[in-house]
């Protein structure tokens, strides 16, 4: 690659290379695998090795992948390289490898969102259950456990139907149990659930679909995969625990796997909201014991609980601007006292404060009218006495009053020590001697 870089063996030289990382195996030898063969695909995109490079992409993220309950990071990007070789390359030979890789990778990760579903759903959190139940049935269809999901699903929207009380949610959330149950009957004959499922659309009144011929033969794939490469549990069991990637052999082995790209994610709070305008549902409140009426108590609670906090919302968030007018007012009458006066109350007091003459006569009141205290005047005068263990001397009282009539900014009366608290005074020794 580097002596001749105008080889006609320059291709093959760089997928040799990149061939040689992959079969090497390990972390780091596959990431560089991955990075070798993207630059091959950039370099001589037209070539026919190009869908080979392609392939060994998502191959290389297959071989990282981890067990449905870790990190899906690879698992997520292999799927997105086999999507890409499937949809640029259709007529490759190897398209059914692809194929069959592509419906393992979505056979965990659907396990994975299932885990968490039934993990919500037993917890009783139907919003959040319904939210990942509807990921899993929505892009995975040949996940092989789709069938419980469907049947979780739309034990939810019973529930649903149960707690509502308006007739068209009613009716809203039984044709979304009544699709689950057909999905059922038509895309999984071979479920232990499809005889419930009948029933459950028996007692609704509606019709009972037959089962899909494509679904028949899968089913019939499945089951022989399965008798072929049967295990016992006593080997797989240690097995699976001993082993960091993932169980695959319940993945379909026939059948077209969803090729579109994923969706936004479905929001926990609309789920199981008709509209945007529809009752605001909630059956998370309801317990597993209680009946349909205690269930649509818990709903109507819940209910009324939104709306009062939504209705002392908007007063408490208007309760301050009474407060600063307030505050407004007592800064133009500083002798009323406050118990909390802004920081920007000292420049009004000291504009509004009365002539020298009078400040040098009375200069207690002058001291506390520029400190502007939230207590009245004797009960300061006492408490600093009482705290300071001696009465103000004249001399003190004097230089306050200087301090006063010298200028006008209120900032430098609290320096004085005589009427400065016990408390601050321990505070200020406290900076020079920390001891």
């Amino acid at each position: 690659i580097n002596t001749y870089p105008d080889s006609e063996y320059l291709a093959k030289a760089k997928l040799g290379v990149a061939d040689s990382f992959y079969k090497e195996g390990g972390t780091s030898s596959l990431t560089q695998a991955i990075e070798e063969y993207k630059n091959f695909i950039v370099f001589f995109p037209f070539l026919d090795e190009a869908a080979y490079a392609q392939m060994q992409v998502g191959m290389a993220h297959y071989k990282l992948m981890e067990k449905s309950d870790r990190d899906n990071s690879h698992a997520e990007a292999a799927e997105d390289e086999f999507r890409t070789f499937l949809m640029k390359y259709p007529q490759s030979p190897f398209i059914p490898q692809a194929e069959q890789s592509m419906r393992n990778v979505q056979e965990v990760l659907a396990e994975g969102e299932y885990g968490i579903a039934r993990f919500y759903y037993m917890k009783k959190d139907y919003r959040a259950s319904a939210a990942r139940l509807l990921e899993v049935t929505g892009r995975y269809p040949l996940f092989s456990e789709n069938d419980e999901a469907l049947w979780m699903l739309a034990d939810v929207y019973q529930r649903a139907r149960t707690v509502s009380k308006n007739e068209d949610d009613k009716n809203h959330w039984a044709d979304l149990a009544a699709k689950c149950y057909d999905n059922i009957v038509q895309n999984y004959p071979g479920s232990g659930l499809v005889p419930l499922a009948k029933e459950r659309l028996k007692s609704m009144n509606l019709p009972i679909p037959a089962a899909s011929p494509d679904a028949v033969a899968r089913m019939k794939q499945r089951q022989m995969y399965q008798r072929d490469h049967r295990q016992l549990a006593l080997v797989r069991m240690p097995l699976n625990m001993v082993k960091s990637s993932p169980d695959m052999s319940a993945a379909a082995r026939s059948g077209t796997p969803n090729l579109a790209p994923p969706d936004e994610v479905v929001s926990a709070v609309d789920v199981l909201n008709p509209n945007a305008a529809g009752t605001s549902f909630n059956i998370r409140n309801a317990g597993s014991s209680a009946g349909p009426d205690t269930g649509a108590a818990g709903s109507a609670d819940s209910d009324s609980v939104d709306s009062d906090s939504t209705d002392s919302t908007a007063p408490a968030q208007a309760a301050p601007v009474p407060t600063a007018s307030t505050g407004a007012q007592i800064l133009e009458a500083p002798g009323a006292g406050s118990s909390a006066v802004p920081a920007a109350a000292p420049a009004p007091a000291a504009a509004d404060a009365p002539a020298p003459a009078a400040a040098a006569a009375d200069p207690p009141a002058v001291a506390e009218t520029v400190v502007n205290s939230a207590a009245p005047a004797a009960a300061t005068a006492t408490t600093a006495s009482s705290q300071s263990g001696a009465s103000t001397t004249p001399s003190s009282q004097a230089a306050g009053s200087t301090a006063t009539a010298d200028g006008t900014k209120a900032q430098a009366a609290p320096a004085d020590s005589s009427t400065e608290s016990t408390s601050k005074k321990k505070k200020g020794l406290h900076k020079i001697i920390p001891f």
